[in-house]
């Protein structure tokens, strides 16, 4: 396992499934996983997933967090909060996010339905800093 450094998320750590990996089956995980090799199955977790390039990834479900995608992904997607595919990156299913971000070279081929976040928000019990920080990303 490794750290990610730099980000918000410091303290989080990554799961890296080499290049020369393959695995059949079903996943679940509570933080990050970047695939680099080869995965068939079914994916259900409450982490982010990433898939690099030269990885794929094929899978009757995924459940997650969020997707960043590089390599190929077939199968339906659901990711609570985004799914961001990085130009190179193929995707064959339906996916359904909060957000969602395809660039340019990117091969998606299926159906994209936006889900909302359900986030209740009291303002008057959040610091005033957090709200400060929220505002300006706008």
């Amino acid at each position: 396992m490794s750290k990610i450094s730099g980000t918000k998320k410091e303290n989080a750590s990554v799961v890296v499934f080499g290049n020369s990996t393959s695995f059949s089956g079903i996943l679940k995980f509570k933080e990050t996983l970047r695939i680099q090799g080869k995965f068939k199955g079914t994916i259900e977790a409450t982490g982010a997933l990433v898939v690099d390039k030269g990885a794929v990834v094929e899978a009757d479900h995924i459940s997650v967090t969020s997707l960043i995608v590089y390599g190929t992904v077939i199968g339906s997607v659901k990711a609570v909060d985004k799914i961001d595919m990085f130009p190179g990156a193929e995707v064959r299913g339906d996916i359904k996010a909060a957000h969602l971000r395809i660039a340019d070279g990117v091969q998606f081929e299926g159906q994209c339905s936006m889900i909302g976040v359900d986030k209740d928000v009291e303002i008057f019990s959040r610091p005033t800093e957090e709200i400060k920080a929220e505002l300006q990303r706008f």
